[in-house]
Formats: structure tokens, sequence, C-alpha cells
């Protein structure tokens, strides 16, 4: 059996696996890793060089760094400010998502909106609004949000990573935004106007995150260091250029120096490292090597350009990877959705002599719309109990969002990333 025919069949167990979870996503990445390299598709160092990618590495570092943030209770000293700010339900909605979807932007999506589902549970019991118009805006915004910034989320970084290994430039820090920001406010204009009405209306359900850590005792100068650490750290990335520090590395120290003065303890940094997305990127990167050495990327590429013809209009192409990563993503995790497609994409542009950064971030963009049911992102399983939703709840709610998102994808992404530059 050639190498190409295995790793299609690795190719096609992953998507199984992804969408339907029978296994950990995690250990469905390492099967990959381990059966390419058993079957001699891969060398044990390429089957397992992803490990010890940068990206990796800046994933652990700003895993505790954002951690931080949520063991001393700061993140919900900051959920709590909408309070102050926001009376009617449309203005708490607004300001859910924008607090919400800034915040995702730098920090871990889902651990956002885990550590702010209370805080909002909490808001909606004092104001007397239903829970389930608020915590559906707020898991949106954190997706919509995670795409402001290269490490809002884990499929930032698998494109970048795609483009690097291949000997591209990668995407700068804030370059996501370009397409990110706009989706993020036309969302949150969408929901405080039109689809707000789209939203659920259930009774609240009872005894589902109606408790909140507390953080009473956690001294005020862990809580100002876990901010400052924070900021500094995402300062030294976004001028990582002016420095000459990696983003890994400022990942590192920043996470180093909490840990050094106290800030966490060595139990705490530990336990909030997802070790689920560190082994879910970390093999995934060996199918994206597969799929280049084996020829079996450029196959599928040469499949694709086939149905779209001898000549595809660049807007063709990207509603083409726009749509096949919108309706992945919302049937397996956000994150699996791109690693997969990632490669495939590259091989793509490759192929057809399209600029990969286009391609990749249309790509990028598209695995963030898992919108339309509760098993798309983390963060939509979360609320599906504490917010008494169903399936269909995704899917009223959710799916305009995707048609905005891509509306505006469509728009922005011809004209910040061209397929065909010049």
């Amino acid at each position: 059996m050639s190498a190409s025919t295995i790793t299609l069949l690795f190719l096609l167990f992953a998507i199984v696996m992804f969408v339907t979870e029978w296994l950990p996503l995690g250990v469905t990445s390492v099967i990959v890793a381990v059966g390419l390299c058993v079957t001699n598709v891969l060398s044990s160092a390429d089957a397992f060089k992803g490990f010890v990618d940068n990206n990796v590495i800046l994933f652990v570092a700003m895993f505790v760094v954002g951690g931080a943030l949520f063991e001393t209770g700061m993140a919900n000293k900051i959920g709590g400010l909408v309070t102050k700010f926001a009376k009617t339900e449309t203005q708490l909605i607004v300001a859910i998502m924008v607090v919400v979807g800034l915040m995702s932007g730098v920090l871990s999506n889902t651990g956002t909106a885990a550590v702010l589902i209370p805080v909002v549970i909490g808001i909606a019991a004092k104001s007397g609004f239903k829970r389930s118009k608020l915590l559906m805006p707020l898991v949106f915004a954190a997706a919509m949000g995670g795409n402001l910034s290269k490490i809002g989320a884990p499929g930032n970084l698998t494109g970048d990573s795609t483009l690097v290994n291949a000997g591209l430039q990668g995407f700068g820090f804030f370059e996501y935004a370009i397409v990110g920001a706009p989706i993020l406010i036309a969302g949150i204009i969408f929901y405080a106007t039109i689809g707000k009405k789209l939203l659920p209306n259930h009774d609240d359900a009872e005894g589902t995150f109606d408790t909140t850590k507390n953080f009473d005792d956690v001294p005020v100068w862990k809580q100002t260091m876990s901010l400052v650490v924070l900021v500094l750290t995402l300062l030294a990335m976004i001028f990582e250029k002016q420095i000459g520090v990696k983003l890994h590395i400022s990942g590192c120290i920043g996470a180093l120096l909490l840990i050094v003065t106290r800030t966490v303890t060595e139990k705490q940094a530990l336990e909030s490292i997802d070790l689920k997305t560190i082994f879910l990127f970390g093999g995934t990167l060996s199918l994206a090597a597969a799929l280049k050495s084996s020829g079996a990327g450029e196959a599928i590429a040469n499949t694709v350009v086939g149905w779209l013809g001898e000549n595809p209009s660049p807007y063709a192409l990207t509603f083409v990877v726009l749509l096949i990563c919108c309706v992945l993503t919302n049937f397996m995790s956000n994150t699996a959705t791109t690693a997969l497609m990632a490669p495939i994409c590259l091989a793509i542009a490759q192929n057809m002599g399209a600029d990969p950064r286009a391609v990749l971030m249309a790509c990028v963009i598209g695995g963030s719309c898992a919108y339309a049911t509760p098993i798309g992102m983390p963060a939509n399983t979360m609320v599906v109990g504490a917010g008494g939703y169903s399936f269909k709840d995704y899917v009223k709610a959710g799916l305009p969002l995707i048609v905005i998102a891509m509306a505006i994808s469509m728009i922005i992404l011809p004209i910040a990333f061209p397929f065909f530059p010049g």
C-alpha cells in the first residue's frame, strides 16, 4: 500500500473520530502520529516533531498566564464590571459580548467562557433576566473574539504553523483581527437588535453553575500581579519584532514570573494546562506532514481544483473553503477542523498558484464559525444545561451568525488577502 493511500486512510480515520468523538480528540491525534510512524510514512522524528513546535510551547505558557487570571479571581472582577454599566437586557447582552469578546482575544476562549458563565448567571439572577438570553451571546462572543489575535484560539496558531512549516511568512499578531473584528462587531449589533428575538427564552435551570468560587481570601497583590504579567506578556508579543523575543519565549517568561513570585503555585500552573489541546495540536501536525510528504495533500487539492474548473474564481475558492470549514466545525471540534483542513488548504493554494496566506485565513475564519450546534465548541457545550438549550436553539440563533460571518469574510478576504495578488 502506498504512503499516500495510508495517509488518506488515517485522514479518514481522523475525520470519523473527530466528528463522532468515540475517542478523545487528543487520543485520536496521537494514534494518527503513532500509526504514521509504524507504517513508515513518517520517521519517528517527523511524526512527533509537532510536540516540540514553538506554538505548543506558546500554548503551555499562555495556559499558565491566562490561568493565573482565573485562579486569583481577577477574571471575575473584570466580568463583574458588566453589572455597573448595563441595566437593560439589551445593554447586558452588549456588555457581556464586548467583555467576553475582548478577553477571549488574548486569553483562551474556552477558559474565558468557563470563568464568566457563573458570573453571567449571577448577573441574570440579580437583574431578573433569563439566563438563556445571556449565555448564548456569551459563548458566541468567545468564539468570535478568538479571531482578534494570533493567540486567541488554537486554530489561529494552527494556521500560522502551517505557513511557517511550509517556509512561508506567518500571520502578524493582530492580523486575524482584520476579519475577526468586523465579525465580532457585526455579531454584537445583530444580537442587540434583530438577533435578540432569535435567542431562546427558557426558564432558568436550577443547580447548574449556581455557585462561584470565593476569592475573598486571595491577596490583592496576586490579582494585580496576574493582570500586570498578562499585560506585559501581551505587549512583548505585540512588539515581538522590535524587542527580538519570540512569542513562545515571552509566554514562558510570563509563566515563570507568575510561579517564581508565588502568584500561582506550581500545582495550579500545571492544572491550568489543557493537555487535550496540546496532544490534539501536536498529533495533527504529523498528519499535516504526511499529507505533504506522501503527496496525498496534493491529490486532494487536485480533486478540489478540478471541481472548481481550470481557472477558478478567487471568490469561488474563498467561498468553497469557508463553506467546507463552516460545515465541518459545527460537527467536530473547531480546533480539530482547522488542524485537519489547514494542510489540505495549503496544498490547494500551492497547486493552483494562489497565495497560501489567503487560503489559510479563510480556513481559520471558517473553522471558528461553530455557532449552530452545541458540540462545535467546548463553550457551547458548557451552557447547554445552564441555559436549558436544545440542538434546535443553536441552529435558530447560530445559523444567522454563520451567514453574517461568511458574508463579511467574502467582502474583506478578497481585499485584504487576495488569492492572486498582483
